[in-house]
């Protein structure tokens, strides 16, 4: 039988040791092809380049996958993908595994998760992937089998068209992950501000600064499942409808 083919990518760049793990642990279930961003693209969200060019090229890394850098963001990467580089549509797009967590408001501004999100707008079951540790030498041997299991299961159960997953594993040996929990995004988000200085001829800068507000202690909450020792699974969807205020905004506007 065909292998699937995995089409991965990330946003900390191609030579990141996130996805250069992430790579070596798909080889082992499918052809892999890897287009990845030639730099790192944290905090990019769901970017696209559209005011300068794009170029993609071929480098040569350890494996038997295909490597391709490109010059753009992670969601350029995925459609330059689908679009340039791919022969046959994936079976499956796998992001990260990125250094840091994506759980909770962080998939907003998460370029690991918009490039999951972008493979899910074409109706590709996608996952993104993330380690509690921003660490370059963080051990990601520690989730293999768990990743490998959920990317299994997925590709012999695909999600809904629109729906793709969220996974975040906490900072802890394998044999103390207690397990994986499918969970909700917690209510949680940045209390943010900027420290303000002054370069040597005297004009203003700012760097961003401030710390992470959890403002959600459910059980079903993946915050708390982190917390607690489990990876958590969040099912996303890129629609943002709030459907339950529909009614309610027609009654308010009162068009009629």
């Amino acid at each position: 039988m065909e292998r699937p083919l995995i089409l991965v990518t990330n946003d900390d760049g191609i030579t990141a040791p996130g996805i250069r793990n992430l790579v070596n642990f798909m080889n082992e279930i499918g052809e892999v092809i890897v287009v990845a961003p030639n730099s790192p693209q944290s905090g990019k969200g769901h970017a696209i380049t559209i005011n300068s060019t794009l170029s993609y090229e071929e480098v040569n890394l350890e494996g038997p996958q295909t490597d391709f850098s490109c010059s753009g963001t992670p969601v350029d990467c995925v459609k330059m993908a689908l679009d340039k580089i791919l022969t046959r549509r994936p079976d499956i797009v796998v992001s990260g595994i990125n250094h840091g967590a994506n759980s909770s408001i962080n998939v907003i501004y998460s370029g690991t998760m918009s490039a999951a999100v972008e493979a899910g707008v074409e109706g590709i079951p996608a996952i993104g992937f993330s380690l509690l540790d921003f660490s370059w030498e963080a051990d990601f041997t520690q989730a293999k089998e768990y990743i490998q299991n959920i990317v299994r299961r997925t590709l012999e159960n695909p999600m809904p068209k629109g729906i793709v997953l969220n996974v975040n594993i906490p900072k802890l040996p394998a044999e103390e992950i207690k397990g994986i929990k499918v969970c909700k995004q917690a209510q949680a988000k940045w209390e943010e501000s900027f420290d303000e200085r002054v370069n040597p001829h005297g004009k203003k800068y700012y760097w961003l600064t401030g710390y992470f507000n959890n403002m959600d202690e459910s059980e079903d909450a993946d915050e708390t499942a982190l917390a607690n020792g489990y990876i958590s699974i969040v099912p996303v969807k890129f629609d943002m409808t709030a459907y339950e205020y529909m009614k309610t905004l027609e009654e308010v506007m009162n068009f009629e």
